[in-house]
Protein backbone atom coordinates (compact mmCIF):
# COMPACT_ATOMS: atom_id res chain seq x y z
CA UNK A 1 0.00 0.00 0.00
CA UNK A 2 1.43 3.11 -1.23
CA UNK A 3 2.59 5.28 1.84
CA UNK A 4 2.10 9.40 1.76
CA UNK A 5 3.77 10.45 4.63
CA UNK A 6 7.49 10.06 5.71
CA UNK A 7 8.02 8.41 9.11
CA UNK A 8 9.57 10.81 11.58
CA UNK A 9 10.55 7.70 13.34
CA UNK A 10 12.56 4.39 11.78
CA UNK A 11 12.07 0.98 11.80
CA UNK A 12 15.61 -0.85 13.02
CA UNK A 13 17.22 -2.69 10.37
CA UNK A 14 16.49 -6.04 12.41
CA UNK A 15 12.48 -5.26 11.63
CA UNK A 16 12.96 -4.43 8.03
CA UNK A 17 14.99 -7.52 7.63
CA UNK A 18 11.92 -9.80 9.62
CA UNK A 19 9.34 -8.12 7.03
CA UNK A 20 7.50 -10.81 5.01
CA UNK A 21 6.58 -10.34 1.72
CA UNK A 22 7.23 -7.53 -0.92
CA UNK A 23 8.44 -3.93 0.91
CA UNK A 24 9.62 -0.83 -0.90
CA UNK A 25 11.91 1.47 1.64
CA UNK A 26 11.55 4.94 0.10
CA UNK A 27 14.10 7.35 1.79
CA UNK A 28 14.26 10.60 0.89
CA UNK A 29 12.84 14.16 2.90
CA UNK A 30 9.57 16.05 2.45
CA UNK A 31 11.69 18.84 1.19
CA UNK A 32 14.09 17.52 -1.08
CA UNK A 33 12.83 18.12 -4.99
CA UNK A 34 14.56 15.22 -6.43
CA UNK A 35 11.90 13.08 -3.99
CA UNK A 36 8.92 15.23 -4.77
CA UNK A 37 9.22 14.74 -8.57
CA UNK A 38 9.67 11.07 -7.99
CA UNK A 39 6.24 10.72 -6.16
CA UNK A 40 4.13 10.71 -9.46
CA UNK A 41 6.32 8.16 -10.95
CA UNK A 42 6.08 6.26 -7.65
CA UNK A 43 2.35 6.62 -7.28
CA UNK A 44 1.01 5.31 -11.19
CA UNK A 45 4.22 2.63 -10.53
CA UNK A 46 1.85 1.38 -7.22
CA UNK A 47 -1.18 1.29 -9.26
CA UNK A 48 -2.12 -2.23 -8.51
CA UNK A 49 0.29 -3.35 -6.03
CA UNK A 50 -1.35 -2.98 -3.41
CA UNK A 51 -0.09 -6.06 -1.82
CA UNK A 52 3.43 -4.47 -1.49
CA UNK A 53 3.84 -2.26 1.98
CA UNK A 54 5.44 0.96 0.85
CA UNK A 55 7.64 2.66 3.83
CA UNK A 56 8.85 5.83 3.32
CA UNK A 57 11.48 7.14 5.28
CA UNK A 58 12.90 10.51 5.93
CA UNK A 59 16.61 10.17 5.98
CA UNK A 60 19.77 12.08 7.14
CA UNK A 61 21.88 12.95 9.42
CA UNK A 62 22.29 10.61 12.32
CA UNK A 63 19.81 8.30 10.17
CA UNK A 64 21.22 4.79 10.75
CA UNK A 65 19.15 2.97 8.46
CA UNK A 66 19.53 4.38 5.00
CA UNK A 67 22.98 3.86 5.90
CA UNK A 68 22.87 -0.09 6.44
CA UNK A 69 21.46 0.72 2.88
CA UNK A 70 24.24 2.69 1.33
CA UNK A 71 22.06 5.67 0.85
CA UNK A 72 23.28 8.42 -0.30
CA UNK A 73 21.11 10.44 -2.98
CA UNK A 74 17.42 10.86 -2.38
CA UNK A 75 15.34 9.63 -3.47
CA UNK A 76 16.44 5.95 -3.58
CA UNK A 77 14.11 3.23 -3.29
CA UNK A 78 14.95 -0.43 -2.21
CA UNK A 79 12.65 -2.99 -3.23
CA UNK A 80 12.44 -6.18 -0.89
CA UNK A 81 11.21 -9.90 -0.66
CA UNK A 82 11.17 -11.57 2.59
CA UNK A 83 13.77 -9.23 4.12
CA UNK A 84 16.31 -9.39 0.99
CA UNK A 85 17.51 -6.90 -1.30
CA UNK A 86 16.17 -7.47 -4.99
CA UNK A 87 17.19 -4.13 -6.46
CA UNK A 88 17.92 -0.86 -5.81
CA UNK A 89 16.73 2.67 -7.48
CA UNK A 90 17.99 6.11 -7.06
CA UNK A 91 16.83 9.03 -7.95
CA UNK A 92 14.33 7.04 -10.40
CA UNK A 93 13.08 9.24 -12.84
CA UNK A 94 9.85 7.22 -14.92
CA UNK A 95 7.50 5.01 -14.10
CA UNK A 96 8.38 2.30 -15.92
CA UNK A 97 11.58 1.47 -14.02
CA UNK A 98 9.39 0.89 -10.71
CA UNK A 99 7.03 -0.79 -11.93
CA UNK A 100 9.47 -2.99 -13.34
CA UNK A 101 10.97 -3.69 -9.93
CA UNK A 102 7.73 -3.96 -8.40
CA UNK A 103 7.43 -7.11 -10.37
CA UNK A 104 10.31 -8.45 -8.95
CA UNK A 105 9.09 -8.45 -5.27
CA UNK A 106 5.35 -9.44 -5.78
Amino acid sequence: MLARDYEAKEPTREQVDAMKGGTVLEFGTPWCGWCRAAQPHIARAFEGHDAIRHIKIEDGSGRRLGRTFRVKLWPTLVFMKDGQVVETLVRPSDTESIRTALGKIQ
